[in-house]
């Protein structure tokens, strides 16, 4: 039973990670006042971008580095992540289209161009994908020595691969980065109210470019977590569930607060996997397991918004776009 407990709960870490990602960059997002529900699509994008990578440089290096491709992979999941953020930020803030629509269609881009470049992939690969990028997927999978080895806490701490703990710093400094540097200040004063910042001589779409792009840098890790380490280096069409979806709910249940999200994370993670550990459940009982995170969501916001804490609410002027001669 003891075993079984903490196998879940590893299980739970290993499967909010992902989710984490991407969370932590649709917060940095929102807060400038953007809205992404594109970070899905950017997800699928930076994941088939750092398998791409990895599988080129394999193919093309006599004796393959694992660090080496680590850091092409790395490179090339930000880099790709980061250039469909841009495209969404320079039609939804410089042309001022619907940031809802472009965003739905960044996801349903994204999906596209991950499945059919990961079936491209495969097919290169001769069908054994995980194969042509064993290397480089070891050094994602590469744990902890000795300490992994200790009893309990090696198994529930110190067995994970790099990206878990990057995953957890990085919220930590995005957090510290939104509420103690100027930066922060200026990047949350934009998402709240654009036309008293830039009354101050703060540029609105500097710093929204810069927090959408930055984000979508970040929720494309989510992919490459997930298609790297949890997969060990493999492609599979539609492989990433609704996680891109859960990553953008965990931000409201988080409260817009990188921080929070992080046991969130872990809590959505844990809820995604429940039902694989309570025995005799049908499939439509299994669907209804599958619904709890959604579900919590909900009563999270519904109780944040009764208590109308400034704090809980989102940014007042996410979603919408600005516009200076208004001002």
């Amino acid at each position: 039973m003891v075993t079984l407990l903490l196998t879940f709960i590893q299980k739970s870490i290993v499967q909010g990670i992902g989710i984490l990602f991407g969370s932590i960059g649709e917060i940095v997002t929102e807060k400038s006042g953007n809205l992404n529900l594109g970070i899905p699509g950017l997800m699928y994008m930076g994941g088939i971008a750092g398998l791409m990578g990895a599988f080129y440089y394999e193919n093309a290096a006599a004796v393959p580095v694992p660090a080496v491709g680590l850091c092409v992979s790395l490179a090339a999941c930000v880099l790709c992540s980061s250039l469909g953020a841009l495209i969404y930020s320079f039609l939804t803030i410089s042309l001022r289209a619907n940031q809802n629509v472009v965003g739905l269609a960044l996801t349903t881009f994204g999906i596209g161009f991950g499945n059919f470049f990961g079936g491209s992939i495969s097919r290169l690969a001769g069908g054994v994908g995980q194969v042509s990028v064993a290397v480089t997927a070891s050094a994602y999978q590469a744990r902890i020595p000795v300490l992994r080895g200790l009893p309990v806490i090696g198994q529930l701490v110190f067995s994970y691969g790099f990206l878990t703990y990057a995953a957890i710093v990085l919220a930590f400094a995005v957090s510290f980065l939104l509420l103690r540097t100027r930066i922060g200040l200026n990047l949350r004063a934009v998402g709240e109210n654009p036309a008293a910042a830039d009354a101050a001589g703060i540029s609105i779409e500097r710093y929204k470019y810069a927090a959408t792009v930055a984000g979508g840098g970040i929720a494309g890790l989510g992919g490459l977590y997930f298609v790297m380490e949890y997969l060990g280096g493999t492609w599979t069409n539609n492989g990433f569930g609704d996680r891109g979806w859960l990553a953008i709910a965990l931000v409201i249940f988080a409260l817009w607060d990188s921080r929070k999200a992080i046991l969130g994370a872990f809590l959505f993670g844990a809820l995604y996997i429940l039902y694989l550990y309570i025995p005799g459940l049908t499939r439509a009982a299994q669907e209804l397991f599958k619904m709890l995170q959604y579900l919590v969501t909900i009563i999270v916001l519904v109780a944040t918004s009764m208590r109308k804490k400034r704090e809980y609410q989102p940014p007042e002027h996410l979603g919408v776009s600005y516009f200076r001669e208004e001002r």
